[in-house]
């Protein structure tokens, strides 16, 4: 059974989380959004608060299959919580799924997780992509990773997510039950 982590801290931006962390409650899988701010409510980069599920603390990462990282303003403040970068290193090492959309791809790219791989992030965060065949495509999945672009991209992301998890069919039957004539 899949078990899916968002990570929301301040200045997360919320589209781009609660996307994915809707696309995925619809297609069956286990995922909880967690603060790293020490607090369950969390505002975003838009002044929207959300009440995350847990605690960055009281996650146990041997039940985790997918570390999955929004973008905004937000992402120093994941790059700089050094707990999350470990569990994200410990995951890439594993062979474990980590996904990253807007400019959180620049985390892995500076850890070096993007070499040879397709990776898409914000414009302005594509030369953060260190060793990676930038794209301009809405998300990409290459090997353990899942890239997205941006807030008018979190659909794809998402669905990239599901097809990721659950396969072709599981992300094609979600994109029509939503109406989503661009998958």
């Amino acid at each position: 059974m899949d078990k899916v982590c968002v990570f929301l801290t301040t200045g997360f931006e919320e589209i781009e989380a609660l996307t994915a962390v809707d696309l995925l409650r619809r297609a069956g899988i286990d995922t909880e959004m967690v603060s790293i701010t020490g607090e369950l409510d969390v505002e975003g980069s838009h002044g929207i608060s959300v009440k995350t599920d847990k605690l960055f603390e009281n996650i146990d990462f041997n039940e985790v299959t997918m570390l999955v990282l929004p973008g905004g303003a937000g992402t120093k403040h994941l790059e700089a919580h050094t707990a999350l970068m470990h569990q994200i290193e410990a995951f890439y090492k594993e062979g474990k799924n980590i996904a990253a959309i807007c400019a959180a791809p620049s985390i892995l790219g500076h850890r070096g997780m993007l070499k040879g791989k397709n990776a898409c992030s914000y414009p302005d965060y594509e030369s953060h992509l260190e060793g990676a065949n930038v794209t301009q495509n809405a998300a990409e999945i290459s090997d353990n990773i899942i890239t997205g672009r941006g807030m008018g991209c979190s659909v794809d992301f998402g669905l990239a997510i599901v097809k990721k998890l659950r396969g072709e069919e599981a992300a094609q039957m979600l994109s029509e039950k939503i109406i989503y004539g661009h998958y």
